[in-house]
């Protein structure tokens, strides 16, 4: 596979021109390790340069995410027309935070993996047109550092889920939001899940108020609100079996499993139960957490990193000669006093025919929504509707339907069938975009509010509950 690494020569004088097909939305992509940078540019698009400057280390990680694009641009169906100009000097942090600002000067250095034999070594004058985003989506070690950074100079930052591994770095990303407000940019996470379908009909159904009621307080022991997921070490990305980073198991560099995807869920949590209010850190009170291992074999984790060893990092996490990687978390809390139940596991890999899967169900006075997404759903999402007790099955019903007209109006062809004594609600499959393609929707929804000038006023107080949340659970997991 042909690899467009080139030589790049920065152009950065004052005044320098820029091409007019040049003067849209440029991304910088930032020392990218973790796929879903990738898959930020899944499909192209609209208004944004099709140049993307990528800084990054020398190494595998920013080889695998080329790869990536490389087959975005290749495949035979929506081939995307992306040109991946990189820089990988030891200075690439440097370097990509001096766009705006340094001087004229050679910023050229010739990347060691350039291909050799096609002599692909394309020179140009390459100046980022304002606004510029930098996506961040890798090794999170340095995550704060490359946030804190790419606001100062004043870009715009997308970063993958988790901002904050650790609850040292919870203030830093507290400070880089306030010099962002400061600074006139944004920064925001990509919060993918919000996209899901079956999750965006449980958020629109609970607030039909004839149907749902109001939210139940729930207890410790039976939340109102639980979210549970099932993912998978060995998985297929993008048509091709995912190669992860042999760091990517190693929790001071990838964060623990009770920091990771329990961001999702965090967020889901607050995005259906308290829908566009904003929240504050005192709202969130976590009472229980705790953390597993997944058990992995030297064999298992070379099939999905391809490595023949354990890296000496991971040796206070090898017993017996088994790595007891440190994926799992699960932490029950209260969020303006409903209680609420996040839970993530890791897998090695999935049964034949299944992947990732999602649990989740919010309870209201007058009835419940229930995600499952098992072998009898065929392994994709399903939303079920279920009456409370108290509520007469024909009430129950006729608000049932009231409330999936009124929803169907933004999701057209949605529809209703009875399955013993609950509903089961009909997704057309149009609407069954898929995990992947629910990066280019985060992205396009960045855009709108880059374009709009502002986030809505929710968003930078609810980043941050969630973040706060999180932590508290880090700490009493402990």
């Amino acid at each position: 596979m042909k690899i467009a690494f080139a030589f790049v020569c920065l152009w950065l004088a004052t005044g320098v021109s820029v091409a007019k097909e040049d003067a849209n939305v440029q991304i910088i992509t930032l020392d990218p390790g973790h796929f879903h940078a990738a898959l930020v540019q899944k499909f192209m698009l609209p208004g944004v340069s099709p140049r993307v400057l990528v800084f990054a280390p020398e190494g595998d990680d920013v080889v695998q995410h080329l790869k990536r694009v490389e087959g975005f641009n290749q495949r035979a169906a929506d081939a995307t027309k992306w040109e991946e100009v990189v820089y990988t000097g030891p200075d690439y942090l440097d370097r990509a935070m001096q766009l705006h600002s340094a001087p004229v000067n050679s910023l050229t250095r010739a990347a060691d993996s350039v291909d050799r034999a096609s002599g692909a070594g394309a020179r140009g004058a390459v100046a980022p047109p304002s606004p510029t985003i930098v996506v961040i989506s890798g090794n999170n070690a340095r995550k704060s550092e490359y946030i804190t950074r790419s606001i100062a100079s004043r870009y715009h930052v997308l970063a993958d889920k988790p901002m904050v591994i650790r609850p040292v770095d919870l203030p830093k990303l507290e400070a880089a939001f306030a010099a962002a407000k400061q600074n006139g940019v944004m920064l925001y996470d990509i919060m993918t899940e919000r996209f899901e379908i079956t999750t965006l009909l449980q958020r629109e159904l609970s607030m039909q108020k004839e149907l749902f009621g109001v939210l139940e307080k729930g207890t410790p022991d039976d939340p109102a609100i639980s979210k549970i997921s099932v993912h998978n070490f060995s998985k297929v990305v993008a048509g091709a079996q995912l190669k992860r980073p042999q760091w990517f198991f190693d929790p001071d560099q990838q964060g623990a499993g009770i920091v990771d995807v329990t961001t999702h869920l965090v967020d889901l949590v607050q995005w259906e139960a308290f829908p566009d209010v904003s929240l504050k850190r005192t709202d969130a009170r976590v009472l229980s957490a705790r953390r597993w291992p997944t058990a992995l074999t030297l064999e298992q984790f070379g099939r999905v990193t391809g490595a023949t060893a354990f890296p000496d990092y991971l040796s206070k996490y090898i017993k017996d000669g088994v790595l007891q990687a440190p994926a799992n978390g699960e932490f029950t809390y209260t969020l303006k006093g409903v209680h609420a139940k996040v839970s993530v596991t890791w897998d090695f890999e999935a049964p034949a025919g299944a992947g990732d899967t999602h649990f989740s169900v919010m309870r209201g006075t007058k009835a419940s929504l229930t995600i499952k997404q098992g072998k009898e759903q065929g392994f994709k999402p399903a939303l079920y509707v279920e009456r409370n007790a108290s509520v007469p099955a024909a009430a129950h019903e006729k608000a049932l339907r009231d409330a999936v007209a009124a929803v169907a109006k933004n999701y057209p062809g949605i529809d209703l069938r009875a399955e013993g004594d609950h509903f089961l609600v009909v997704v057309p499959d149009r609407y069954h975009n898929g995990h992947e393609a629910h990066f280019t929707q985060v992205t396009e929804n960045f855009l709108k509010y880059l374009r709009a000038g502002k986030l809505p006023d929710w968003e930078v107080p609810n980043m941050l509950t969630k973040y706060a949340t999180i932590m508290q659970a880090y700490e009493l997991s402990r």
